[in-house]
């Protein structure tokens, strides 16, 4: 499939440094070029400088969560959605819906497994 042999250019919006590091080990392996922000603010000033085929979004982290975050990149984008995949702990029905109301693409649970990743990018046609 185009998601594991394609060389996607992502952006990685995580706080936490391990979960950096398993998901950019998991993902590196197929060749994918990997952007990390720190936070929801760090995540609009790198959409604001890159193109992406998609953004890898935590929910809950300081300075500005991924919610407020994807809210803006919407607003940002001129005509051309990009997907962006929410990352959470939080399994809870009303998360995904605000994942959704927020203009998330797309919702995955942590632990991050590279699995869920490719059936979310195959769901999306990537």
């Amino acid at each position: 499939m185009s998601w594991e042999n394609r060389n996607f250019k992502l952006l990685l919006v995580e706080d936490n440094k391990l979960n950096q590091i398993v998901v950019k080990f998991s993902l590196k392996r197929f060749g994918y070029d990997i952007v990390t922000a720190n936070n929801g603010i760090e995540a609009i000033e790198e959409f604001k400088k890159n193109e992406f085929d998609f953004i890898l979004m935590d929910v809950m982290m300081p300075e500005m969560d991924g919610l407020e975050a994807t809210k803006q990149i919407r607003q940002l984008e001129n005509g051309h959605e990009i997907p962006i995949i929410a990352l959470t702990a939080d399994v809870i029905t009303a998360t995904a819906n605000k994942c959704r109301d927020s203009g998330m693409t797309a919702h995955m649970s942590k632990p991050f497994e590279v699995e869920k990743l490719f059936e979310i990018l195959e769901s999306l046609n990537l």
